[in-house]
């Protein structure tokens, strides 16, 4: 065959009904239905990606709906005169404008003149307009009236793959049909058929690449096919078809992927050494890396097998791999490459930032032996504390003279000190630990009372609080909660006028909390009972200034006043909002917006607020 007849597969085989337009059947279905019933619009948009069969869809509509003899199913027939001259590109029922480089208003103008003019032959003249998106404003605004009142005969078909740029007001002119991108199988399926015409033989999994590459274009597939063909002798390989596409061997990702599985970091590494020096960027790899364990990800479970783009022998690899990881390992990963992708442009030494990818999705399966300690930690502490819990056995035999013996083991922490934590849990119990099992038992600290709230806190505080971190916070409460008696609690009687003295007190002794005092200056406390007393505020934010420091102004009042029982509540005034209460910040910004002069005086004398 001489090189002149070669025609490109793009061309070639380029649908000529809707029958034969690759996996587009639902919008086909449709547009056949409408010509079928004569429910025709004036005007259509076709959009979405590139090569998925915008402009074909419209040609083979504009030839169906002038066909003298349409089929049945709502085809054109290709006999009529009026189809073998579509065919042969000498019909003048069809105008095609190219807005990419004819997008100016004399360009709009020109169309609307020839919309003017009706059909000589069939019933309908067509205006198609490829890349409609690339006209200017003032073409569209040219375009608007025809296209919203063109002649009975005249349709219009808007192709683009940028709906959004196109105007509101053209797109409330049409309907609108969406292109999907054509699904991996029916690219391998469409490829196989082309192989079958053209006596090419091609394995599966080649035409799977050639179609993942092909991004769900179909024209994209035909040109990318035409390639390999060129290089392939009619015979295409797996092999041949990745390195004339410059693809990565899936190969690869599986060997990496059993090296993280295995820990096996000098491997990983290894691998990427060897993809990198077959001139595989780093980016395309660590991308490449990620859509894998995606992959493996929608393989772990039958209900997502559907998601996986490829055939049945490779996928069945992923399967199997898959069997092998946990969805912790499949997240991470995918978490990990995504994130290598994000800091790759601005990482100082990419390589490092890949590599060190690849070392963290080793460790995910295979921790690091280091990390096993911090692991083990928690046992020894198990062990160290053991000893003081088994002390109780003495305990029940009340020594009098231990608090006695206490007082002479005051050098005790000085031997310890410079030892670690277990050091001063061995040498504790021979002396001060009788005292730490007898506190929590009430019926044990009877006989001594006295002994238990004088000796024992100084020893524990001194001696042994080391030791005891957890039970340390919980024996003052205990000895708080049981040895109230009447003579710890103060209950002396006291009147409002003293109560008022110990606020002020508080004021004169705190000059420094300036909102929590200027409140308190405006809110005095008023008696409700013997031992409450109520303060009244004027909004939300001065209730949570006395209630943050509540706790250091009732032990104020309690020792002022001799009263332990005396309580303070706080509640919001309903007589409405009083004056405010200026902080100093706010005084010195009232001062500089109403005295310019006072703002110069800041200047000369570089002041500022503290």
């Amino acid at each position: 065959m001489s090189n002149n007849n070669y025609i490109v597969s793009a061309r070639k085989y380029r649908p000529a009904t809707f029958r034969s337009v690759v996996g587009q059947e639902t919008l086909t279905h449709t547009l056949k239905t409408a010509i079928s019933s004569g429910r025709l619009a004036h005007a259509y948009l076709f959009c979405g990606p590139r090569g998925v069969g915008k402009t074909t869809c419209a040609r083979i509509f504009a030839k169906t709906i002038n066909c003298l003899t349409p089929t049945p199913e709502g085809e054109a027939c290709n006999e009529c005169e009026l189809c073998r001259a579509f065919n042969e590109q000498r019909s003048y029922n069809i105008t095609e404008l190219d807005a990419a480089s004819n997008n100016s208003v004399d360009d709009i103008r020109n169309i609307n003149e020839q919309v003017r003019i009706p059909p000589q032959t069939g019933r309908y003249r067509v205006f198609i307009i490829d890349e409609v998106h690339m006209l200017t404003t003032a073409a569209f605004n040219a375009f608007l009236k025809t296209l919203e009142e063109p002649p009975e005969y005249a349709i219009f078909i808007l192709a683009t793959t940028e709906k959004q740029k196109v105007i509101p007001t053209i797109l409330s002119r049409c309907q609108i049909y969406d292109f999907s991108r054509i699904t991996v199988p029916d690219i391998v399926k469409q490829l196989q058929y082309i192989c079958e015409e053209e006596n090419i033989t091609a394995e599966p999994a080649a035409l799977n690449v050639i179609a993942q590459k092909a991004d769900g274009g179909m024209r994209d597939a035909l040109s990318i096919f035409d390639q390999v063909t060129a290089s392939s002798e009619g015979n295409i390989t797996y092999r041949r078809a990745i390195e004339n596409l410059n693809v990565l061997d899936y190969d690869y990702y599986f060997k990496l992927v059993e090296a993280f599985i295995a820990g096996d970091v000098p491997q990983a590494l290894l691998i990427y050494r060897d993809i990198r020096e077959k001139g595989f960027d780093s980016q395309f790899f660590i991308n490449g890396l990620g859509q894998h364990v995606r992959d493996l990800m929608v393989s772990s479970t039958p209900q997502t097998h559907s998601l996986l783009e490829m055939n049945e022998e490779v996928a069945q690899l992923y399967v199997t791999q898959a069997a092998k990881l946990t969805p912790r390992f499949l997240c991470m990963s995918i978490e990990l490459c995504n994130n290598c992708d994000l800091n790759y442009r601005n990482a100082t030494s990419k390589q490092l930032l890949v590599e060190l990818t690849l070392i963290k999705m080793c460790q995910i399966m295979n921790p690091l032996p280091q990390d096993q300690p911090a692991q083990q930690a928690p046992a020894i502490k198990k062990i160290a504390v053991k000893p003081q819990q088994a002390q109780p056995a003495p305990a029940p035999a009340p020594q009098a003279p231990a608090p006695q013996a206490q007082v002479p083991t005051a050098p005790a922490p000085q031997a310890p000190a410079p030892a670690p934590y277990p050091s001063q849990a061995a040498s504790a119990p021979q002396r001060p630990t009788p005292p730490p099992p007898v506190i929590p038992h009430a019926p044990a600290r009877a006989p001594y009372p006295s002994a238990a709230r004088q000796a024992a806190p100084r020893i524990l505080v001194n001696a042994t609080a080391p030791q005891v971190p957890h039970q340390a916070p919980n024996q003052p409460q205990a000895r708080e909660s049981s040895a109230p008696a009447a003579d710890s609690v103060r209950r002396n009687p006291f009147t409002t006028e003293q109560l008022i003295d110990a606020w002020s007190s508080y004021i004169q002794t705190h000059p420094h909390e300036h909102v929590v005092i200027n409140t308190m200056r405006m809110a005095m406390p008023h008696k409700v009972s013997d031992t409450e007393y109520e303060i009244e505020v004027q909004n939300p934010s001065q209730v949570e200034f006395i209630e943050s420091s509540m706790s250091q102004l009732l032990s104020h009042l309690r020792n002022a006043v001799g009263n332990d029982m005396l309580a303070l509540q706080v509640k919001i005034s309903d007589k409405g909002p009083a004056a405010k209460i200026w902080s100093p910040r706010e005084i010195v910004s009232n001062i500089q917006q109403h005295n310019p002069k006072f703002n110069k005086f800041i200047e000369d004398f570089e002041l500022g607020l503290v």
